[in-house]
């Protein structure tokens, strides 16, 4: 009797255990689906959002091979088109993820969110279901930058160029959720979002060597730049884009983005929960 009891009493705890976990997977689906149809509704937006990065390249690559000279490829540790190449897919993913709490503010203005906030969805699927969403058109966007860049030199390793894909959607969940989770913060006054935004987003990117290599740069620099998550997610996906998916640079990155994931998702779906008060 007493076995029977307590048998009972210890498989019982995992029913709603397993529910809760089905519940925000089928809850972060119909939130993703949700804020896809917008974009397939409207492809233009990925198509607008292509024109950044193709004028970095078509216009910054050249410049930087140019006032390397001769000693680019010894300077970048190889071509400059496998240097620069993962720098713009970072660049697409750091400014496409860091700006998606503006949607976020003008469901605060419409009212959508607080529609939102009275259904029976979880709170972590609103943020998980936007963060999802947001990888999807980046990573078409990549994919196109990828091919256009291959007739101009740029050698595609596959398997790393896979795993360099998936590293990006993991940092750009963890950035999209500190994105929301600033939008909740200053959602009566909007401006604040684009002042913590842009004070931000420029010295990280300038602090990573995505643009230009920080071994010729001063001293405190390059110290700085060991503090900056970035740069560790840069130098792992120029790794990866190479095909070196076992190095030293693509474990680093992997940390970084999985630290950025974690704390990410914790300050934002804190957020999401206090943001009905």
């Amino acid at each position: 009797m007493s076995t029977s009891t307590t048998t009972r009493a210890s498989v019982r705890p995992t029913a709603p255990t397993r529910t809760s976990a089905r519940n925000l997977i089928r809850d972060t689906g119909l939130v993703m689906t949700r804020e896809l149809r917008p974009v397939l509704h409207d492809p233009f937006s990925l198509v607008f959002g292509m024109i950044q990065p193709l004028v970095f390249l078509a216009l910054f690559g050249p410049l930087l091979a140019g006032s390397l000279g001769g000693q680019a490829d010894t300077a970048l540790g190889g071509s400059v088109w496998q240097w620069f190449v993962p720098s713009i897919l970072v660049m697409t993913t750091l400014f496409g993820t860091s700006t998606v709490g503006a949607n976020l503010l003008f469901e605060f203005q419409t009212g959508a969110h607080e529609r939102l906030l009275v259904t029976p969805l979880s709170r972590p699927s609103l943020l998980i279901g936007r963060a999802l969403k947001e990888m999807v058109p980046l990573a078409a966007q990549a994919v196109i930058i990828v091919a256009v860049m291959i007739p101009f030199g740029f050698q595609l390793y596959a398997a790393g160029a896979m795993v360099g894909f998936s590293l990006l959607a993991v940092f750009g969940i963890g950035l999209g959720s500190f994105s929301y989770a600033l939008a909740i913060a200053v959602r009566k006054r909007e401006w604040m979002f684009w002042v913590v935004q842009q004070t931000l987003i420029f010295p990280l990117m300038i602090l990573s060597g995505m643009l230009l290599p920080l071994e010729s740069g001063p001293e405190w620099m390059q110290v700085a730049s060991k503090f900056n998550p970035l740069t560790y997610l840069v130098d792992a996906e120029r790794a990866l884009f190479a095909g070196d998916v076992g190095s030293a640079a693509a474990g680093w990155g992997w940390v970084a983005a999985l630290v950025t994931v974690a704390v990410g998702l914790t300050v934002g779906i804190s957020s999401m929960r206090g943001s009905a008060d």
